[in-house]
């Protein structure tokens, strides 16, 4: 499912809203998931799962084309661990 999908379905489940209401409602929850993480943050959706952000070391790295050593710096990525409700929808 991508973004305009999703904002297609609440409209479609909430006729009282406009779609510029829900496209804001879409947008707020994304921003405010985003912050949370880039302020090192945890956001947990009970039932669905949480989102948290990993450390990953600096490394050597290989470019696939030339097959040159290429340095990768330190990073954060974003991490999703599915919570046990959605684990359990998904194994039926």
């Amino acid at each position: 499912m991508i973004r305009s999908e999703l904002v297609q379905l609440l409209m479609r489940d909430n006729p009282d809203l406009s779609a510029r209401d829900v496209e804001r409602i879409v947008t707020v929850f994304f921003d405010e998931i985003t912050q949370r993480l880039s302020a090192d943050g945890r956001v947990e959706l009970r039932g669905f799962g949480a989102f948290s952000t990993r450390a990953r070391d600096a490394r050597t790295g290989r470019n696939p084309r030339t097959g040159e050593s290429v340095e990768v710096e330190a990073k954060r990525v974003p991490y999703f661990k599915p919570g046990k409700e959605m684990r359990a929808r998904l194994n039926v």
